[in-house]
């Protein structure tokens, strides 16, 4: 099935393998196998790392269930990185209705808010049960937020989020994205929930391959 016409239900794909429901992970001391646990990139795809660093990319959607349920997880793993590991979170588009969201979160990155506002939104849309799928339901809430509206929709509609939102989708099919939430590695790997089994292991197969991008570097 074509990415961009996914229904909800198969864009979040990881279904119950997304949550880590135990049973699903492979024997102790195994090590990941490529084309099994992860994919590594026919081509390179270029990254934003400083020099020296090792980025991690987390493709996800606002709406995603799945992305909203592991959001707490990827924290969680953030906060134990080391120095030479960069993440950033990139919104997927595979169809035309996801683009608000991107638009959403690249303009919130553009105010400075991204980092207060960005995990509230997962609490609107999975909690609270806002509807944030069009422009002006999002400028909305974003004024509900305390947000200046007017410059939020400046910047929500400028050329630059625009660009950033193009990009997005670049770098999702650039990874062959199938599903979120998903991990690119260094521009040169990618794992999920349904080749890993569960996103607690595609955390630690994600550890792998910072250490194997490491050794390369």
């Amino acid at each position: 099935m074509n990415r961009r016409e996914f229904s909800t239900g198969a864009a979040c794909v990881l279904a119950t393998a997304a949550l880590g429901l135990p049973g699903m992970a492979w024997a102790q001391g195994k090590k990941p196998e490529d084309g099994v646990e992860y994919v590594t990139l026919d081509k390179r795809v270029n990254t934003d790392a400083p020099p020296g660093k090792i980025e991690v990319i987390e493709f996800f959607w606002y709406s995603c269930p799945h992305c909203n349920a592991f959001e707490p997880r990827l924290n969680a793993w953030i906060q134990r990185l080391p120095a030479d590991v960069v993440v950033r979170r990139v919104p997927v588009a595979f169809r035309d209705d996801f683009v608000p969201q991107q638009r959403l979160f690249y303009a919130l990155e553009a105010m400075g808010k991204l980092e207060p506002v960005h995990n509230k939104v997962f609490q609107a849309i999975h909690s609270e049960r806002v509807p944030l799928q069009r422009e002006d339901q999002i400028a909305e809430w974003v004024e509900k937020q305390g947000l200046d509206k007017a410059k939020f929709r400046e910047l929500y509609n400028s050329f630059s989020v625009s660009t950033k939102a193009r990009r997005a989708t670049q770098l999702q099919d650039q990874f062959k994205v199938s599903g979120v939430p998903a991990l690119g590695i260094a521009g040169r790997y990618y794992t999920d929930g349904d080749l890993a089994r569960n996103m607690e292991r595609a955390l630690q197969v994600t550890d792998y391959l910072i250490a194997e991008a490491r050794k390369s570097r």
